[in-house]
């Protein structure tokens, strides 16, 4: 990583991304933030992160020359080639250890999407793995739950909960050292345009009967009767099932409703991902996903507070110049 300072434009014949670029990014990144995000490493890869989806949907997506990476190899980069983050480079794997670690604390929040029968929820299946789960997401700094599950929702369905969210209608469990919390959205019309609006981050939208989810166990990871993979859904479907029989649906069931799986958006059917299609689902097709990241504690840097006169230094000669 270290003969990366180049000076030109291009992208070299591996594919690194220019000097140039990798200084806008430390710059609109991880210089130019308020000052309380540059106290920890945990707010520093926070940063970093960020300029890594930058990274990933904006200049490899417009330049395919480029070269994709993971977050920690992203992150490697960075520190590499960033002057206020080079004198960390050598301890860059436990800082990221602790990262890693700190995210699986963060408490998460979205939302259970019933239809107007209570019959199917609306399941989204990530870009990489081949597990479903309800939308949801991590919380910002100061975030409110509610807030948050709305957001995170529109960015993985496209879909505004905003009107139908209930403060107070909501499933919560905590996993390890992480709380998850589920607002449940119930009464969605099952023609409902469905579509992610963030790049790369949801392969596929669906609706999901309910009957056909129950697993053998509440583990986090679980497949469900026809053999789909879920991710923290199965422990939430007991109290799904109890809130379930609690309420009337606007919509009695049909009998003559399909037994299996709807998907409603498809990015391998859609050049734009902004379009709704309708395809069955294949259900037979197990595969392995990504075990959650290790929930031990973060040891090393946690009393760490970030060199702030270099920072300042750095900005006022990038500015001068």
């Amino acid at each position: 990583m270290s003969g990366l300072h180049r000076s030109s434009s291009a992208p070299s014949k591996n594919g690194l991304p220019p000097q140039e670029l990798l200084d806008d990014l430390c710059s609109r990144f991880v210089l130019n933030v308020p000052k309380e995000d540059q106290q920890s490493f945990e707010r520093i890869l926070f940063l970093v992160e960020y300029a890594h989806w930058f990274y990933e949907d904006n200049s490899v997506e417009k330049n395919p020359s480029l070269k994709s990476f993971t977050l920690k190899e992203f992150t490697s980069l960075m520190f590499n080639s960033c002057d206020v983050l080079k004198p960390y480079v050598p301890h860059i794997d436990d800082i990221f250890k602790d990262f890693t670690s700190y995210k699986v604390r963060v408490p998460v929040t979205g939302a259970i999407i019933l239809d107007e029968t209570f019959e199917r929820c609306l399941l989204v299946k990530g870009w990489k793995g081949s597990s479903w789960s309800f939308p949801r997401g991590k919380k910002n700094k100061d975030e409110e739950d509610h807030t948050c599950a709305v957001r995170e929702v529109l960015e993985e369905t496209g879909f505004d909960v905003s009107k139908l969210l209930q403060k107070d209608e909501f499933l919560e469990m905590t996993f390890g050292q992480q709380r998850v919390r589920l607002y449940i959205i119930a009464g969605v019309k099952e023609d409902t345009s469905f579509a992610p609006q963030t790049k790369k981050e949801i392969s596929e939208i669906a609706w999901q009967r309910l009957d056909e989810l129950q697993p053998a166990s509440n583990d986090v990871i679980s497949r469900g009767m026809t053999g789909l993979k879920l991710y923290m859904v199965s422990p939430f479907l007991t109290s799904l099932r109890s809130w379930i029989s609690a309420h009337q649906p606007p919509v009695a069931p049909r009998l003559d409703r399909p037994s299996r799986g709807k998907s409603v958006w498809n990015a391998k059917n859609s050049s734009t991902g902004s379009s709704s299609v309708l395809t069955e689902i294949q259900l037979n097709k197990p595969a392995a996903d990504a075990h959650p990241p290790d929930t031990g504690p973060g040891k090393s840097f946690r009393n760490f507070r970030f060199d702030t006169a270099s920072i300042y230094r750095a900005m006022e000669a990038g500015f001068s110049s």
